[in-house]
C-alpha cells in the first residue's frame, strides 16, 4: 500500500515524538508496509530499530522480531511501551518467563492488542509455539542481529540459520533483516540462507565521524584503565573483556579504586544481570565490565567510552562494541589494549574445532592483527574492511591520523609483489605468496613448485613484516583486493595492471610492532615491566638499591625488582603508605627498606618540582588478600601446593604466581616441606648459590646457567621464592 509523506511522519511523531527521520529509515519503513522483503545494514546508533517498530505499530496484526539476547528484549519491549499507554503493545517471549506470563502474552495477542513480539530463534522452535504462531495474524517477520547467521557473522549462532524453514511453516509474510556490521561476505551468506535474494538493500555508511579509535600497547593494562576512566570522570563508559573471570576482577579493581562500577556476563544470575544493567542505564554506576553478552541493543545514547581490555576476535564485533559509543552523534572514545600474545591465545582457543571453523576463525583474526597493528588511518582501514570508501588520508580523529608515522618509498616492491600475485596465479593466500618472495621453500611452496619462480626469493632483502604491512596497504589503495567467496586469496585489480605499465611513486608506513609489550608472566615476578618513566630517578634508585643490598649481603634483585623501580619513577611514592602500594613491595618491604627510598625519591621531586600523580596508584583487589590469607594459612599447616590449587579451583602454576606476588611484597612464607618433597638437598643448595651471586632473578637466565635438562621452570621458581623469602623477607 502507498502511503503520503505526511502520514508517515504523522505516525513518527505520534508513536514516537520525532519530527523527521534518520538517513533512509523512511525509505526502509515504505518498502516494509509495502510487503516487500528488506535487508538493512545499518551502524549501531543509526535507527535500525525503527525501521522494524513503526511500520509493526501501523500494520494489522503481530510483528514477530527474533532478537538473540533476552536483555535486549527486555530493553526493547521497555522503550515500545514507554510511548504507549497500553503494556500490551509489546512483548518478549523467551525461557525467562513463567507459565503465567506466557499466558497473559499469548492473551494480549490473540486480543489484538501486541504489535511486536520479540522472540529467541531458541523459543520460535519449539513446537507448542509454532502452533500457536500459526493461529496468528502476523504482519512481518524482523530478523534483528541478522548476522548470526553467517558462519563469517562474528557471532554465528546455528539455531539462526534455521529459521527460513520455520518461519515457511508459520506462515509467507514479508522479512525485515537488520544487521549493524556485515562484509559482502557475510552479505551474502545472510541473503541465501534466508532465501531473500530479491530483498531491497539499504546499506548506511559504517563511518562513525564521532568515534576515536586508538590502539595501546598491553602494558599495565589496569592501571591505564584507571587513569583513562578517572581522567573522564562522571561519564559512562563500557569495559569488554573476553573472559568472566577478568571482568570480575577489572571491575572489583576499579570498585576499590572509588570507580562506581558493576559487571555483567552470562554466567551471573538472571535477576543480578538484569539489575546491573538497569543500574548502568539509569547511571547508578558510571562503568560496565562485561563480556561481550552485554550491550547488543542496548539504546544507552551517551556511552563516553568504550575500552577493550582484550583485542575482539573480529572486525565485525570491534565495529559492533564500539558502536555502543557516542550513539548520539557527540564524543566517543575507543581505546583497545593489543597484544599479539593475545592472538596466539585466541588461535589456541580454536584448537578442537571443526577445521573449517578454525579456518574462517583464523582469517577473521588476521584481519584484526591487520587493524591493531596498521599505522595508516584506522576509519579508512574500518571502513574498507565493510566495502566502503574513504577517500580522506587523514581523518583526524584516530592515534594514527593525530600521530602519522614517517612514510618509505615502496614503488620497486609494490611491483614484486604483483608479479609474485600473478606468478602464484592468484590462487594462494598472503601467507604463502610471502614465504614465495622471502624465499622460503615450506612444503607447500614445493608441492606447488613455486620454488621454481623467477620471484622466489626475490624479496628476501625485506622482512615478512614489511610484505604484510605493503599487502594491507595495497589492498587499501586499490591495487589488491581480497577474492569474497575464497576468503584471503589475493586478486588484482586493474588498477595494479596500470601500475605496472606506468609506475608511480607509492609510499607506506610501516606497521607497529606489538610482539613484546606484555610481561613475561612466568619470569620476573612482581608488577609487570612497562619501563621506566623517568630514567634519571631510575638510575638513582637503581644505585641505592645497590648501597643497601650491599649492606645487608644480597643480590639487588631481593631488595626491590626492577619493575617496582619503575613503577616508583611513573608514580613518586614519597610516604610509607604509598610505597605499600607500588606492585612488587607491600607492607613488609615498604616498612623494611622503604625509608631511604621515600626520602630519595621526595628530594627528587622537589629539586624537579615534579607534579605527582598520585591519583594514578592502583589499589590491589580485596578477594586477592583473601587468597593471600587462605595460602599463608594452609603453608603454615603444610597442605600441598596441589590441595591448595584443588581447593582454590586454580593450577598450580597460579598458586605459585601468587605466592611469588606475596614474597616479593615482603611476606616471609616457608615452603621448604613441599620443595624437600621434590628437589633434593645438593640441587637446592645449588640453586641457592646461583641466586647469591645472580644479578637478576631471571627463570631464563637461572635455568641457562643451570642446565635446562637438570632444572624444570617450577622448581628454579619455588627455590626462588624460598631464597626471597629466606634472605629478603
Amino acid at each position: 500500500m502507498l502511503l503520503a509523506e505526511s502520514t508517515l511522519q504523522e505516525a513518527l511523531n505520534k508513536y514516537f515524538g520525532y519530527d523527521q527521520f534518520k538517513g533512509e529509515q523512511e525509505q526502509i519503513i515504505r518498502n516494509v508496509l509495502d510487503g516487500n522483503n528488506t535487508f538493512v545494514i545499518m551502524p549501531t546508533g543509526g535507527g535500525k530499530s525503527m525501521c522494524y517498530q513503526l511500520p509493526a505499530l501501523m500494520s494489522e496484526g503481530t510483528a514477530i522480531v527474533i532478537s538473540p539476547l533476552i536483555a535486549l528484549m527486555k530493553n526493547q519491549v521497555d522503550a515500545i511501551r514507554g510511548f504507549n499507554t497500553d503494556d500490551g503493545v509489546a512483548h518478549f517471549l523467551n525461557s525467562s518467563l513463567s507459565k503465567t506470563e506466557i499466558q497473559i502474552v499469548r492473551s494480549d495477542i490473540k486480543a489484538g492488542k501486541t504489535k511486536l513480539l520479540y522472540v529467541a530463534p531458541e523459543s520460535l522452535t519449539k513446537e507448542e509455539n509454532v502452533k500457536f504462531l500459526k493461529e496468528v495474524n502476523i504482519s512481518f517477520f524482523a530478523i534483528d542481529e541478522a548476522h548470526c547467521i553467517s558462519e563469517w557473522g562474528h557471532d554465528f549462532r546455528p539455531e539462526y540459520r534455521r529459521l527460513r524453514p520455520i518461519i515457511d511453516e508459520i506462515g509467507k509474510v514479508p522479512i525485515i533483516a537488520l544487521t549493524a556490521t556485515a562484509t559482502e561476505k557475510v552479505q551474502g551468506d545472510i541473503q541465501k540462507n534466508l532465501g531473500m535474494m530479491d530483498a531491497s538493500l539499504f546499506k548506511a555508511s559504517f563511518n562513525r565521524a564521532n568515534l576515536y579509535y586508538e590502539i595501546r600497547p598491553k602494558q599495565n593494562v589496569l592501571k591505564e584503565i584507571i587513569k583513562f576512566v578517572k581522567q573522564n570522570a562522571g561519564k559512562s563508559g563500557v569495559i569488554y573483556c573476553l573472559s568472566r573471570k577478568k571482568v570480575e576482577e577489572v571491575a572489583e579493581t576499579l570498585v576499590v579504586n572509588g570507580i562506581r562500577a558493576l559487571y555483567y556476563h552470562a554466567g551471573l544470575d538472571p535477576v543480578t544481570r538484569a539489575t546491573n544493567q538497569d543500574k548502568f542505564l539509569m547511571e547508578e554506576a558510571d562503568v560496565i565490565v562485561a563480556t561481550i553478552a552485554f550491550g547488543m541493543g542496548i539504546d544507552k545514547p551517551d556511552v563516553r567510552f568504550v575500552i577493550h581490555h582484550d583485542i575482539p576476535k573480529s572486525l565485525e564485533g570491534y565495529y559492533q562494541e564500539t558502536g555502543r559509543a557516542g550513539r548520539d552523534g557527540r564524543e566517543g572514545k575507543c581505546l583497545t589494549f593489543y597484544s599479539f600474545k593475545d592472538i596466539e591465545k585466541l588461535e589456541k582457543f580454536m584448537k578442537g574445532k571443526p577445521v573449517a571453523e578454525q579456518e574462517i576463525g583464523k582469517q577473521l583474526l588476521t584481519e584484526t592483527v591487520g587493524y591493531a597493528e596498521t599505522s595508516v588511518c584506522r576509519r579508512k582501514v574500518l571502513l574498507n574492511y565493510f566495502g566502503e570508501k574513504y577517500e580522506q588520508e587523514n581523518c583526524g580523529n584516530c592515534d594514527n591520523c593525530l600521530h602519522p608515522k614517517p612514510l618509505i618509498e615502496a614503488q620497486d616492491e609494490l611491483i614484486l609483489l604483483i608479479e609474485g600475485i600473478k606468478a602464484v596465479k592468484e590462487k594462494h593466500q598472503v601467507e604463502h605468496l610471502i614465504n614465495v618472495l622471502l624465499g622460503v621453500a615450506d612444503q607447500q611452496v614445493k608441492t606447488y613448485k613455486h620454488d621454481k619462480l623467477e620471484v622466489f626469493g626475490e624479496g628476501a632483502d625485506q622482512s615478512d613484516r614489511f610484505w604484510t604491512t605493503l599487502i594491507r596497504q595495497a589492498v587499501l589503495a586499490g591495487f589488491l583486493h581480497k577474492d569474497i567467496d575464497n576468503y584471503g586469496l589475493l586478486k588484482i585489480s586493474e588498477k595494479a595492471e596500470e601500475f605496472i605499465e606506468n609506475p608511480v611513486s607509492f609510499k607506506i608506513a610501516l606497521d607497529t610492532s606489538f610482539e613484546d609489550t606484555e610481561s613475561d608472566e612466568d619470569d620476573d615476578f612482581g608488577a609487570g615491566g612497562g619501563g621506566a618513566a623517568d630514567m634519571q630517578l631510575f638510575e638513582m634508585l637503581k644505585n641505592l638499591r645497590k648501597t643497601v643490598a650491599k649492606n645487608l649481603n644480597v643480590p639487588p634483585f631481593v631488595v626491590f625488582q626492577d619493575p617496582s623501580l619503575e613503577e616508583m619513577t611513573t608514580n613518586y611514592p614519597i610516604t610509607i603508605d604509598e610505597l605499600k602500594n607500588i606492585t612488587g613491595v607491600g607492607t613488609g618491604k615498604a616498612s623494611k627498606y622503604g625509608k631511604p627510598f621515600i626520602e630519595l625519591i621526595k628530594k627528587y621531586v622537589e629539586d624537579n618540582e615534579i607534579e605527582r600523580p598520585i591519583d594514578i596508584v592502583v589499589k590491589s583487589v580485596v578477594n586477592k588478600s583473601g587468597l593471600k590469607v587462605y595460602l599463608i594459612q594452609n603453608i603454615d599447616r603444610k597442605i600441598s601446593l596441589e590441595g591448595m590449587a584443588k581447593a582454590k579451583g586454580l593450577m598450580v602454576k597460579e598458586i605459585v604466581s601468587e605466592l611469588e606476588s606475596i614474597v616479593a611484597s615482603g611476606t616471609k612464607i616457608d615452603i621448604s616441606y613441599y620443595i624437600n618433597d621434590l628437589i633434593d638437598e645438593e640441587r637446592q643448595d645449588e640453586v641457592f648459590d646461583y641466586f647469591k651471586t645472580a644479578e637478576t632473578d631471571s627463570v631464563k637466565d637461572a635455568i641457562n646457567e643451570l642446565g635446562e635438562d637438570d632444572y624444570t621452570e617450577e622448581e628454579i621458581r619455588l627455590m626462588r621464592i624460598k631464597f626471597i623469602s629466606e634472605l629478603g623477607n
